[in-house]
């Protein structure tokens, strides 16, 4: 018999949350995220149940190249662009549209000799300070590029670095710069992550590019992805493998970081940090038992972990227990552990068996 722990996709709720950032925009054109393996979801598969989308944007020309050998011919942005002149002759095979986000990034394509004329997004840094050219070089980068026989069309792009807090001080800031940079240029615009596209339309321009959305988690602090009406998308299931009675005072665990309050019934868990689960939820985490709510004790084991049965009289070995998903938004599993719902998502381990429902 397996083990028992096991990750649930839901098709269809991925579906339903494009739906969701549709009616959210519905004159945007959108760039599905489907980088970091559709989000720990399983790229080939969130691909299939995004088919609807205008385009996809990835990491990796891995990535790309693996929706492209599946099929998939939608536009395809490669949103840290090219690293060196070699990935050039693959971009324009694939038909890519990579990112420029340096200068010397136009000066390398526009002296590189292609296959194919390609689509471009050159990014410009607003105020997020990662990736972006200057507004005061996106005039000469512009100069290059559309001097350039390789390049089509060209979209630009920027970043918001707080489109997620309650202020939106940050973004009337970022978008100031932009549209002052982007001045008389009559160029599509990708400007909106999820959390723009949901509370700032004037920032929707013609692309839009929701990610953490699509898997039914909520990009706003304090809230759960079901406020917003999305679906959690991924549903990591186990099973109770045993059941110890503890007495007040006993240990749970190594350390033991736990030790009861009073007698009590502890379940252990099939899953631990090797499977993705944060080793730094501590006790109190959120987890659920034969559909009940309870809480984690202790500390979190390599392929274990430890659960208070208080309020759960009646679990037994074999029972149900819900990590995060239905029932359960995993953006309170990961505000309990002092982290964000990306970083569990993204966290699976191939170990991991995935079911497609």
């Amino acid at each position: 018999m397996a083990r028992p722990l096991i990750a649930r996709i839901d098709l269809a709720a991925l579906a339903h949350n494009l739906g969701v950032a549709r009616r959210a925009a519905p004159e945007v054109k959108l760039f599905a995220v489907v980088k970091a393996n559709g989000y720990g979801h399983g790229l080939a598969r969130v691909a299939r149940a995004l088919r609807s989308a205008d385009g996809f944007a990835v990491l990796s020309i891995d990535e790309a190249a693996a929706l492209r050998a599946a099929g998939f011919t939608h536009p395809i942005a490669l949103l840290e662009g090219f690293f060196s002149v070699d990935e050039l002759a693959d971009i324009a095979r694939l038909r890519l549209r990579p990112v420029i986000h340096r200068a010397d990034q136009a000066d390398l394509l526009a002296k590189t000799r292609l296959a194919h004329r390609i689509d471009v997004l050159v990014k410009i840094n607003t105020g997020m300070n990662r990736l972006g050219l200057p507004p005061k070089r996106l005039a000469d980068a512009l100069a290059t590029l559309r001097a350039a026989p390789q390049v089509r069309g060209i979209t630009l792009m920027t970043h918001f670095a707080a489109a997620d807090e309650a202020d939106d001080g940050g973004v009337r800031q970022q978008l100031a710069c932009f549209r002052a940079a982007t001045l008389g240029l009559d160029l599509p615009v990708s400007l909106a992550n999820s959390a723009a596209l949901l509370r700032h339309a004037e920032t929707h321009g013609d692309w839009a590019r929701p990610g953490i959305l699509l898997y039914g988690v909520s990009p706003f602090t304090g809230e759960d992805g079901v406020d917003l009406g999305l679906l959690p998308v991924m549903t990591l299931e186990s099973r109770l493998i045993a059941v110890q009675f503890v007495r007040k005072g006993d240990g749970v665990g190594y350390g033991p970081a736990y030790r009861a309050e009073r007698d009590m019934n502890v379940g252990v868990v099939a899953c631990g940090y090797a499977d993705g689960y944060p080793r730094h939820a501590g006790t109190g985490t959120p987890i659920l038992v034969d559909g009940h709510p309870t809480r984690t004790l202790g500390r979190v084991s390599m392929d274990m972990l430890a659960v208070d049965l208080s309020t759960v009289p009646g679990a037994h070995v074999g029972s149900t227990v819900t990590l995060w998903g239905v029932g359960l938004p995993v953006e309170r599993v990961a505000a309990a552990a002092g982290t964000i719902a990306y970083e569990l998502l993204t966290a699976l381990a191939p170990r991991v068996p995935v079911e497609e429902t």
